[in-house]
């Protein structure tokens, strides 16, 4: 599971990495302080399997029966309108961002920033325009990889030599899109039974734009939500967006390191420790996070990390087990692992991910919370215990 980090200079997005990883970057007031995309692990969060069982299952993976569930964060490199035309990085930040499944793109709701990222007074510049021109430059890119071909893919149809959903979806392989996804778009638009030599630019720009919504799904991070002077512009942005602040989730993470605050990420609000002393600055930024929490209702960054992946991609949760009465793996850790599937996954499939040779010696999977069998085409759930049983092994 990898997730993209999007967004111009200067919105916080290094913040919203460093926050969500806990991995320190560089940050800065100018461009380009992200030249080389960082890569970190954030967690997810899910109920435990074990509150199903009613089993006590502490450890750094699961805490009061929420299940954290590692996934890669990446943090490309900054990002200026024209970049599919070479500005900037260029088509350097488009390629970082290749291998993301899900895009976040973080956004200056409070409109401290200007388009290439410059600071300005607060609310100064609308936060629409970086939301529109990100999504231009992805709509571009995926129509430059289409058109660059496109006479040769009429040339591949009308000679009978590919049809039209596998001659487009070939061009984007290396994004990793699948060929069902390229079909759904086209019979949703339409256009399956159009011949590709009757298509229009705006044809081409109608369906790269739905290509790029369906396999590159964006939630808007609303940074610095706690400065915006009218979070009303919330509605205006996109379906989907979710207010932020990711310096105060850092700020609360650093204070629950050092002892000082009793905080878990997705939190809607914090304790002092007992007996802990605190300073008068520490006092001071701890009273600002309380007149924060009474803007937004948390910091944001873990119900984005969680949105994205679970409300956009749709992923469900499964932990496979190699003990299906005592629920372990073979050194007889309790619920050791965790899988991230997409929707309508089967058992074979979670045997694919486990490992290559499982899966080629795939005999069937038992249900360790119903105790039956199942079989490989079997269509798993969100939150399912797994055993499966093969005739070859890892090793």
């Amino acid at each position: 599971m990898q997730i993209g980090l999007l967004g111009k200079a200067n919105v916080g997005k290094s913040t919203f990495f460093s926050a969500a990883t806990e991995t320190p970057v560089a940050s800065g007031n100018f461009p380009f302080t992200t030249i080389e995309p960082n890569v970190g692990v954030a967690y997810v969060k899910a109920d435990c399997a074990c509150k199903h069982f009613g089993i006590k299952h502490e450890n750094e993976f699961c805490v009061n029966g929420i299940r954290l569930i590692p996934v890669k964060l990446i943090d490309v490199a900054g990002l200026v309108p024209g970049a599919h035309e070479g500005k900037g990085l260029g088509n350097q930040f488009l390629d970082d961002a290749r291998q993301a499944e899900v895009l976040i793109h973080v956004v200056d709701v409070a409109g401290t920033t200007d388009i290439q990222g410059q600071p300005v007074p607060v609310g100064t510049h609308d936060p629409l325009e970086d939301v529109a021109f990100v999504q231009d430059e992805f709509d571009q890119w995926f129509a430059e990889i289409l058109k660059r071909e496109w006479d040769k893919i009429v040339r591949e149809i009308d000679q009978k030599r590919a049809k039209l959903t596998d001659g487009i979806a070939k061009r984007f392989t290396g994004l990793g899109i699948k060929d069902f996804q390229v079909q759904e778009v086209l019979q949703k638009l339409g256009l399956m039974t159009r011949n590709p030599k009757e298509w229009q630019d705006s044809d081409i720009q109608t369906f790269v734009k739905e290509l790029r919504k369906n396999t590159k799904p964006m939630i808007i991070a609303a940074n610095k939500a706690d400065l915006c002077p009218d979070l009303g512009i919330l509605d205006k942005i996109s379906d989907c967006v979710i207010p932020c602040s990711a310096e105060t989730e850092l700020l609360l993470r650093k204070a629950s390191k050092a002892g000082i605050v009793n905080y878990s990420s997705g939190d809607t609000s914090f304790t002092i420790v007992d007996g802990k002393e605190i300073l008068p600055p520490q006092r001071k930024a701890l009273d600002l996070v309380k007149s924060i929490f009474s803007k937004i209702p948390s910091t944001g960054i873990q119900k984005i990390l969680n949105t994205a992946v679970f409300d956009l991609l749709k992923f469900i949760v499964v932990y496979p087990v190699e003990d299906e009465t005592k629920l372990t793996n073979k050194d007889g850790a309790v619920l050791p692992d965790t899988k991230l599937l997409p929707l309508d996954s089967t058992a074979k499939d979670l045997a694919s991910l486990i490992h290559a040779d499982i899966a080629k010696g795939f005999l069937h999977a038992i249900d360790c919370k119903t105790k039956q069998r199942i079989s490989g085409d079997q269509k798993l759930k969100n939150g399912d215990v797994i055993k499966i049983v093969s005739t070859l092994s890892r090793g």
